[in-house]
């Protein structure tokens, strides 16, 4: 067969794919459409009690998450051994190198700091612990670390003098996240920014392309959780999902459903990321609250 041939041939046979691919397109029901390119995580919180005992690594949470299917793990950074001094880079690059070999990301790395405090050193400490471990979530690959507000008695000061120290210490932070290409991520934690303006204040005071928002949709307990959460959804470079949701500070099962509208309506493109509080056995809980989620979001 002459080549000439052959590429009239291979013509007529990828024609109709691309004549559907075209329809598709015009259509606008293409994977493609915003919303359409979620990715799925697991927090290693879930498995705190496993983590701090020993009885699981970093390396067994990766094989749990390629296992149920998921596509990346967040890797807090209590669980390092070194915490909160930064671990070895040839620790990091074993995690590194484990997750390329199961097709995950490590999406996700976060410490505990707390800018709640009228100690202008001690903040400065904390500062200086998210700078190290920017680095260390550069080394890992991963797109985002997750930092707190902070809870801390700040008698003789006000709410609003609080909220300036947050705003100063997290412009400063986000220069950092700059240097090292990962986005610092607020997680709305119920510490002290109780409520969804508070939180969307603070990140239009900070205005920076490299502070963004964990949002956490179990910590949203003042008024209606949802429309909480649908206020913070703009707003978004991460999702926490989580069993429960407590709306005026009762438990409540969380309404799947409503999440996966909230997140569908927004065209969300990114992380969503599990995580368990609750007793029992955190892999059955995680991989749950995954398969409800997907099956609720894609009959959307």
């Amino acid at each position: 067969m002459d080549k000439k041939r052959r590429n009239v041939i291979r013509s007529l046979a990828i024609a109709p794919a691309l004549l559907a691919s075209q329809q598709l397109i015009a259509s606008g029901k293409t994977d493609q459409t915003p919303g359409a390119r979620l990715q799925y995580s697991v927090n290693a919180y879930s498995f705190n009690s496993l983590l701090r005992s020993g009885e699981m690594t970093f390396f067994d949470l990766m094989e749990f998450a390629a296992d149920i299917g998921l596509n990346a793990v967040d890797l807090t950074g209590y669980y390092f051994p070194s915490y909160p001094d930064t671990p070895p880079t040839s620790d990091l690059f074993l995690l590194k190198r484990k997750a390329l070999e199961l097709g995950l990301n490590i999406s996700w790395t976060g410490v505990r700091n707390n800018f709640v405090n009228p100690d202008p050193a001690l903040r400065v400490a904390d500062r200086e612990l998210i700078r190290n471990w920017l680095t260390v979530s550069s080394k890992l690959g991963a797109s985002i670390m997750r930092i707190f507000d902070g809870k801390h008695s700040h008698d003789g000061f006000t709410r609003d003098e609080v909220k300036n120290w947050l705003v100063e210490e997290y412009k400063i932070c986000a220069k950092y996240a700059e240097e090292t290409g990962v986005i610092l991520g607020l997680q709305n934690h119920n510490e002290f920014l109780l409520q969804s303006d508070e939180v969307i204040d603070i990140l239009k005071r900070v205005e920076s392309e490299w502070f963004g928002l964990i949002l956490d949709i179990g910590s949203l307990n003042a008024g209606n959780t949802y429309d909480e959460i649908e206020k913070l959804a703009p707003y978004a470079s991460y999702w926490f999902i989580k069993e429960h949701v407590s709306p005026k500070g009762i438990k409540t099962p969380v309404d799947m459903k409503k999440i996966a509208t909230i997140i569908k309506n927004q065209g969300y493109q990114g992380y969503i990321s599990f995580e368990s509080l609750s007793e029992g056995d955190p892999k059955q809980i995680v991989s749950s609250m995954f398969t409800a989620f997907k099956e609720e979001y894609e009959k959307l």
